[in-house]
């Protein structure tokens, strides 16, 4: 008898969510040790425990004496584990975080047993276009999801398939991952429902039979499941328990008539809560500095450091990867779970950061004292601009930055500490006090060069290099105390600094690699004669030769690219009422839109010639919050002062905008907008292995209003405008396509609301978050504008490029060499050439059979037929790679490698 239903056990598991963390772990344990004895008392039963390891690491962790028990029940296939480390949201962290979050729940489980070979992805808010090629690519044939299927697809299955042409076959849950709980309300009634069920779908299932998901949110299902479906079967139903590997391999066709390319994120059967995009801004800030910042570890660690720190380095992926969970760094949860979400990204950072600058210790131990190392941590050469702390000019001179070569370039001095670090008086008998600030040389930050002592003063003079000999804290203490006994009463103690400033330097860095400068006085003012036309600033404008930026009496700014394209108005700031929650935007019924600023002055802060600066501040009447009824923004207001730094810098084809204001408002959103010169229908954004164009609107059909809000991580781009961006952010063209809209804030108090007006159905309980509102906390963005009118859009912009040159800021640390010796000369590491290619990940791989390695991450981003890449370095030997990390194939490389890529192929590579 073919079979009628294959009822799938589960359980859909939340890490942390309205509940924190370990409260819910505490459930977990419970829920798994019902599975645990329910599948050892039934051999029928199955289980599959939701697609991420962390539910099976989390569970070891409290309950270590019963892995072998875990690992006997995969041994059997009967209980499902992995792929992933966690169910993530694909929109809110990069593509090479989705790769290492597949990669270390693989790992993971074959340690148990092995992996379930599905891309589980029940219930993330959309998926990627690129994931069908990561499945794929890590020999991944299958995927079963939930939301964001368009309503082209009829059935239950489909094939998803990538921009590069990869498709998976994709299970489609288009009940979601619970159907299967409404037919087992009444176990008596399993039959009949059963049935019941169905007839109403037939048309979904064909010739299949019908999937039923017998699970929920953080619960095991009942002990009693598999006896009950053995009931109804015996009752003249076909019914079969499973994992959803087995359902996939054993039970349906392989053949799907439907194919869907691209991301998915339509509306029409599932809500897929756009809202998360945008709300609680410091998650999303943290997540792109974690993210950042190890992806600098490990460039560093791999290049130019002798110690392997990959304990440290799997350490801080594994808290970037838990905080990537679907309802964690999207903001959904209550404020104790954020709050920890926030506290582990920052972990994560400070653990990268600690590799990061212990890889440059030794490049800098080459460096002289008086001199500074700057690495580059992208594979292409570079101009880059560094801010170093220096020792002031004498008066009447400037200062030169000096190359290994002996070449010279003007340095900026942007501001100039002060020389009196203390002054102070006080009795002899306390000078003892003093001496215990010392600690050996250090004092104030600074090391102490010399100091005098003469009856009632002691004057201490600091360095940042003491130039002066040894230093002995022992011989002071007898000094002082000396001098003290010998004149008694009042003492004057005076710490001063060498005149220290904060100077600007132009550093060419080659690819991957180390450079090296030394700042210091010269007679010339001018150094040698830049490469770049200066950067320069007037009372209202400011202009790099390659981009000008005029601001307007209402302080938006008119920016002009080289090309001639002229945006005006870039800067807009509107503010509107948002009485929705967590998941979802909603306008309060008579909103308010604040658009035009109270008060406007510009103030020139930088006038060149390596960066120029205008700050540009204006005053708002921002509603305080919504009404009681939450349908009108209340009356009243408070002025909001933004600070809007306007930059640009000397070679660089766009202009830095940052913006900073006190948020003192509940219940908003603010968003910052760039009209275009023209209308569009369509625009382009930059994340997770691919560029995706969307219209001006959304596929809607069911639960939510369908707002065309969409997501961008690197860039997003209409027309003749492109925005790149430092973290994850929500954007919308508005007016008919005549302005971008990109959303710096939306504040709101609550996980969910039940009556929301553009959502049918709660997404949650009506939990109070007052966290979300952000109030009392500056709310800090920065992006730059690109205006370039190319008939190729973002591509002509070089969109792909500079956004990896705006994110991706070049490393300094001083040098610890005696100071005077000569500059090490400039130092080349791993170069890619290659038009819009993308490289994610330059890493230290090491393995028993082939030893150690550089394993490199690259992607063509464009859909040009092919790609040609050449990588260049150190190494004899290439070995291109899966996603898991399996030999595909090798050769022998002589330091040189030449690659075609397919359009926007994402190719793997372990250099030795």
């Amino acid at each position: 008898m073919t079979d009628s239903a294959v009822f799938v056990p589960h359980f859909h598991w939340d890490r942390e969510w309205y509940e924190p963390f370990q409260v819910f772990r505490h459930r977990l344990v419970a829920a798994l040790d019902t599975v645990l004895e329910t599948a050892e008392t039934d051999p029928d039963f199955r289980f599959t425990v939701d697609g991420q390891m962390a539910a099976i690491e989390d569970y070891l962790e409290m309950r270590p004496e019963n892995r072998d028990r875990v690992a006997a029940l995969v041994a059997e296939g009967r209980l499902a584990v992995g792929p992933w480390l966690i169910l993530l949201d694909e929109f809110l962290c990069s593509g090479e975080t989705i790769v290492r979050n597949l990669r270390m729940g693989w790992a993971a489980a074959a340690e148990l047993g092995g992996a379930m070979p599905i891309g589980y992805l029940p219930d993330m808010f959309g998926h990627i276009a690129q994931m069908p090629q990561i499945l794929a690519r890590a020999g991944i044939e299958h995927a079963a999801l939930w939301r964001g299927v368009p309503g082209s697809v009829a059935g239950h299955a489909f094939d998803w398939r990538a921009p590069d042409g990869s498709q998976v076959r994709t299970e489609f849950l288009f009940d979601g991952y619970d159907n299967g709980l409404d037919v087992l309300l009444i176990p008596e009634q399993i039959g009949r429902a059963l049935g019941d069920y169905a007839e109403m779908t037939a048309e979904r299932w064909g010739g299949d039979p019908v999937l039923a998901m017998a699970g929920t949110d953080h619960n095991a299902p009942d002990p009693h499941l598999a006896s009950w479906l053995r009931r109804a079967s015996g009752e003249g139903q076909a019914i079969t328990v499973a994992t959803l590997d087995e359902y996939l391999r054993k039970h349906v066709r392989d053949e799907v008539s439907a194919v869907v390319t691209g991301e998915l994120r339509s509306h029409v059967r599932g809500n897929i809560l756009p809202g998360v995009l945008s709300v609680r801004l410091g998650l999303k800030q943290r997540m792109a500095l974690a993210e950042r910042t190890i992806d600098h570890a490990e460039r560093m660690n791999a290049l130019w450091s002798w110690r392997d720190d990959s304990p440290f380095l799997d350490l801080a992926w594994h808290k970037i990867i838990e905080s990537t969970a679907h309802d964690s760094v999207v903001g959904s949860g209550t404020d104790e779970t954020c709050d920890q979400v926030a506290a582990r990204l920052a972990e994560a950072a400070q653990t990268a950061r600690a590799v990061r600058d212990a890889a440059l210790t030794g490049p800098a131990a080459r460096v002289p004292s008086d001199g500074h190392l700057v690495a580059n941590p992208l594979p292409f050469d570079r101009s880059a601009l560094v801010e170093v702390d220096v020792v002031a000019p004498p008066e009447g001179s400037t200062l030169v930055a000096t190359a290994p070569d002996g070449s010279t370039a003007p340095v900026q001095l942007v501001s100039q500490a002060p020389t009196v670090l203390s002054d102070e008086r006080m009795d002899a008998s306390r000078l003892e006090r003093v001496l215990r600030r010392i600690h050996r040389r250090e004092l104030f930050g600074r090391q102490i060069d010399h100091y005098e002592l003469t009856p009632g003063a002691l004057v201490f003079h600091l360095a940042e290099v003491p130039t002066s000999g040894p230093f002995d804290l022992l011989i002071l203490r007898r000094e002082v105390a000396a001098a003290a006994a010998d004149h008694p009463g009042e003492w004057r103690v005076s710490t001063l600094e060498e005149a220290r400033a904060t100077a600007l330097v132009p550093v060419r860095v080659p690819a991957s690699g180390l450079a090296s400068f030394r700042v210091g006085p010269s007679d010339r003012a001018d150094g040698a004669v830049p490469s770049h036309a200066p950067a320069t600033a007037t009372d209202r404008t400011l202009s790099n030769g390659l981009v000008e930026v005029t601001v307007a009496a209402d302080g938006t700014l008119d920016v002009t690219g080289s090309d001639g394209t002229v945006l005006y108005g870039v800067g807009r700031l509107v503010d509107g009422g948002d009485r929705g929650d967590s998941y979802n935007y909603a306008p309060p019924a008579h909103d308010l839109l604040v658009s035009e600023p109270t008060e406007v002055t510009v103030e020139p802060v930088e006038n060149g010639p390596l960066r120029a600066r205008l700050r540009v501040t204006r005053v708002y009447a921002w509603p305080a919050a919504l009404s009681a009824d939450r349908d009108v923004r209340g009356e009243r207001t408070v002025p909001t002062l933004v600070e809007t730094l306007v930059e640009v810098r000397a070679g660089e084809p766009f202009v830095r905008v940052s913006t900073s204001f006190l948020n003192q408002s509940a219940d908003h959103r603010l968003r910052f907008h760039v009209p275009l010169p023209e209308p569009v229908t369509s625009s382009a954004s930059a994340g997770q292995f691919a560029v995706t164009e969307r219209g001006l609107t959304a596929e809607g059909g069911w639960g939510e209003f369908p707002l065309p809000t969409f997501p961008a991580d690197a860039f997003v781009s209409a027309g003749a405008a492109t925005v790149l961006l430092d973290h994850s952010s929500e954007y919308e063209l508005v007016g008919d396509g005549s302005e971008l809209a990109i959303t710096l804030l939306r504040a709101i108090g609550s996980i969910s609301v039940n009556i929301h007006p553009l959502r049918d159905e709660p997404a949650a309980s009506e939990i109070p978050v007052p966290g979300a509102q952000d109030l009392g906390m500056r709310i800090e963005n920065r992006f730059a504008v690109v205006p370039s009118a190319s008939a190729t859009g973002w591509r002509g912009a070089h969109a792909v490029a500079l956004a990896e040159e705006f994110r991706g800021d070049v490393l300094v640390a001083r040098g610890t060499a005696p100071a005077g010796a000569q500059l090490p000369p400039d130092t080349a590491g791993l170069r890619v050439d290659g038009k819009d290619v993308l490289v994610s990940a330059v890493r230290r791989v090491t393995d028993d059979e082939h030893g150690s390695g550089t394993e490199v991450r690259l992607t063509a981003m464009s859909d040009d037929a092919s790609t040609t890449v050449r990588v260049t370095g150190p190494f004899t030997e290439a070995a291109t790679v899966d996603l898991l990390g399996r030999t595909i194939s090798s050769s022998r490389a002589e330091g040189q490698l030449e690659l075609a890529l397919g359009p926007w192929e994402i190719h793997s590579l372990v250099l030795r």
